[in-house]
């Protein structure tokens, strides 16, 4: 399948173009590499965009994912007894290539692996075999300089975090280094919390966009059609992540293994949340 990466590099601009037009929040669910396994990574990365994914974010494998919470921390666990690493997740990217050349991915993961990979060669690698954007979460903007100067020189996006507790010159300090989209963090605390307050997003993003002009993006605490819906009303993108990682580990579970019934669920899911955004502004 011939590559259809954007003369920039990165699929993510053309992707926010047309949904801007359409009217629509993306929708970008969160998955870790290597949860069950390698191989069915890669059949859940095709059962995503089956279900209406727009992009998919992908989970690098860490022994110290601090960001994330119980349910995250313990696939990062289950992935790493797969044996799975980060040269891996790329190569599981190049296969994910030769069926799906449109598809936005963004790896988002630690520093550490990259760093030990080496920053010029990680950065080579991912282009090679089509990433689209990074998202390393311990990295500081301010100390982002090196990686996000050799992930821009073959198209590749920042992406960076910010949150309810981001002060305004943090803010500025993103949006110049930034680019595909800035991930908001909608809650205080960790990956999965519940205490989302969506009446409180639509005054939050204004404010990002006052300093920003890239979309902006919101995770942590969406687990439902409903919830993505009051998100996608008001956001660019939304992002799911542990309500998709718990689905697929229970169900897998119970399954002995990611088969075909595992992979309808999951792509039933998705499909729901794409239902939701789609009605969110109709």
């Amino acid at each position: 399948m011939s590559d259809t990466r954007h003369a920039s590099g990165s699929r993510l601009a053309p992707l926010f173009q047309r949904l801007s037009i359409e009217n629509r929040a993306a929708l970008i669910p969160y998955i870790t590499a290597g949860d069950p396994s390698a191989a069915a990574t890669l059949d859940l990365m095709h059962a995503l965009v089956e279900g209406g994914a727009d992009a998919i974010e992908v989970g690098v494998p860490f022994s110290d994912p601090m960001a994330d919470g119980p349910v995250i921390q313990a696939a990062h666990e289950r992935a790493l007894r797969s044996g799975l690493g980060l040269r891996g997740v790329l190569d599981l990217v190049a296969e994910f290539r030769n069926r799906d050349a449109q598809t936005p991915v963004i790896l988002m993961g630690y520093q550490n692996p990259i760093e030990a990979m080496g920053v010029a060669d990680f950065a080579a690698r991912a282009a090679e075999v089509g990433v689209d954007g990074v998202l390393t979460v311990d990295l500081p903007p301010e100390e982002a300089d090196e990686l996000s100067a050799a992930l821009r020189a073959p198209g590749l996006d920042s992406i960076f975090l910010l949150a309810p507790t981001t002060r305004a010159e943090r803010t500025q300090a993103v949006a110049s280094r930034a680019s595909g989209f800035i991930y908001y963090v909608s809650l205080k605390g960790v990956t999965g919390a519940s205490n989302l307050d969506t009446d409180a997003l639509g005054d939050q993003l204004d404010r990002i966009r006052e300093t920003c002009e890239l979309p902006v993006g919101v995770g942590f605490g969406i687990r439902d059609a409903d919830t993505a819906a009051r998100v996608g009303a008001v956001a660019d993108a939304v992002i799911v992540g542990s309500a998709i990682v718990r689905l697929i580990h229970e169900r897998a579970e119970a399954a002995g293994g990611v088969d075909a019934t595992v992979l309808g669920e999951v792509r039933d899911y998705v499909a729901t949340m794409r239902q939701g955004i789609a009605s969110a502004r109709a």
